[in-house]
């Protein structure tokens, strides 16, 4: 099923002939919620108490859902609702390094690993020696993995908060799988399987927090955890939906500026690669998240250009909706932070 920009219905940006998984909240109540490309909301509460559990029996519940989807009438409108992250708790793994050109391209221009650029080497010529050993480690090495927290999910069109711990927040937009089916020691083909669906996910963090030269291994990864850092959703397209083709694409603006502009696969280790790589490692669940990684185009390749309060970052992945968030600064009232960051402020 190959994507075009004909078939992207412009109230939702799905696909005309799919449907997403969101969940979503009229006043207080909250229900998981099947969305049709034009916005039609059809309630499903009265078959999954959320969406979780529409993960937990996902090939019964993708047949339902289609059975629902061609059957059912729609009551509700998308715009008369509120968005919240389509899984409320799940277990987030990220895929770090794992775009060719955005790991070459952090490769050349961050002073993290300048002392590999040699005597009289240009940009042009440090990224295509960092490039070939992206390719390398394509053909040669691992996937890396990282944890997150479901706690700094927040919705695809909710407030991203800046904290005062840093000022250089950024933004890093991602496909996410969506595990239907736990597995341990599975192969590519296993994990092709297990992929129920996919997400939009912007993994913000604060860089100039993320560094640390006091610890031996010189990352301080929870600077990415910060509450508001992982807007989701809004929706989960099924994978029977999605084909990974060059037509899909992964695109971010910041105040109308584009940012980021590339295809989803040009990754390192595809999708199968990494569920197979962390079933290795972790037991997998239903309803796991696991990001793939992040095209070029983060703040430090615009020049230093960072997030700041005001600012209106709009995201989409082809056929799977769109995002858009406000920055704010954090109002944290009359309390300062006790500890800082690193070197301690």
């Amino acid at each position: 099923m190959t994507s075009t920009s004909k078939d992207i219905h412009q109230a939702t940006g799905l696909r005309e002939g799919t449907f997403g998984i969101a969940t979503l909240a009229q006043g207080d109540r909250v229900f998981p919620a099947l969305v049709k490309p034009n916005a039609d909301v059809v309630d499903v509460s009265h078959r999954f108490h959320d969406t979780h559990a529409i993960f937990d029996d996902w090939e019964r519940a993708f047949d339902e859902l289609l059975r629902i989807a061609e059957e059912v009438e729609a009551h509700l409108h998308l715009g008369d609702l509120r968005i919240l992250p389509p899984l409320a708790r799940p277990n987030v793994l990220c895929a770090g390094a794992n775009n060719r050109t955005h790991s070459a391209q952090m490769l050349t221009k961050n002073a993290f690993n300048q002392h590999n650029r040699l005597e009289g080497e240009s940009d042009e010529e440090f990224f295509h020696r960092n490039f070939a050993l992206m390719e390398k480690r394509a053909k040669e090495g691992v996937p890396f993995l990282w944890t997150s927290l479901h706690s700094a999910l927040t919705g695809a069109d909710a407030d991203v908060v800046l904290p005062p711990l840093g000022e250089q927040h950024d933004w890093e937009l991602e496909i996410a799988g969506v595990i239907g089916r736990s597995g341990r020691y599975v192969s590519r083909e296993e994990a092709k399987q297990m992929i129920a669906g996919y997400t939009i996910v912007d993994d913000l963090g604060s860089v100039d927090v993320f560094r640390r030269t006091d610890i031996p291994w010189g990352y301080d990864w929870i600077s990415k955890h910060q509450p508001t850092f992982k807007p989701t959703g809004p929706f989960i397209v099924p994978a029977a939906f999605v084909e990974m083709d060059d037509s899909v694409r992964i695109s971010l603006s910041v105040n109308g500026e584009v940012m980021q502009d590339w295809r989803v696969n040009d990754w390192i280790f595809d999708m199968a690669t990494l569920v197979a790589y962390a079933s290795e490692r972790v037991r997998l669940t239903p309803g796991d998240l696991l990001l793939a990684g992040s095209p070029p185009g983060n703040g430090m390749h615009h020049g230093g250009r960072f997030l700041k309060d005001g600012d209106v970052i709009d995201s989409s992945i082809t056929g799977l909706g769109r995002q858009r968030n406000t920055c704010v600064r954090e109002d944290i009232g009359d309390r300062t932070p006790a500890i800082g960051h690193w070197p301690a402020q």
